[in-house]
């Protein structure tokens, strides 16, 4: 396997868009429905943190999409920076119906 590095400094999320973002309805509803169904409690070790994230899309789903509202919502429930985050491990399943979505996750501490 061949890699390809460039010497820029990738842009973040917010330096990528002009302006304010605001959560759509739709996002909302996800993130209160995700933190009611998410355990109350969930070991995060202390340190910097790796995740695995696997989800469940239809053929042209879009992976990257569903990392950085799945890190808020996590962070936001069980009260980590997702600076954290040192390793981010994306995988994604073909759904057959939109009925069959899912997301689960993994995360361990990085020495």
């Amino acid at each position: 396997m061949m890699q390809i590095q460039i010497h820029l400094k990738p842009l973040s999320i917010n330096e990528a868009w002009k302006g304010r973002r605001f959560a759509t309805p739709k996002y909302k509803k996800f993130t209160n429905d995700v933190m009611l169904l998410l355990p109350n409690h969930y070991e995060i070790p202390d340190g910097k943190l790796g995740i695995r994230i696997e989800a469940g899309l239809n053929a042209r789903g879009d992976l990257d999409n569903v990392c950085k509202p799945i890190l808020d919502i996590i962070t936001k429930k069980y009260g980590c920076d997702d600076n954290r985050f040192m390793e981010v491990n994306l995988v994604k399943k073909i759904i057959k119906q939109k009925s069959e979505g899912y997301f689960n996750f993994c995360i361990w501490g990085i020495a």
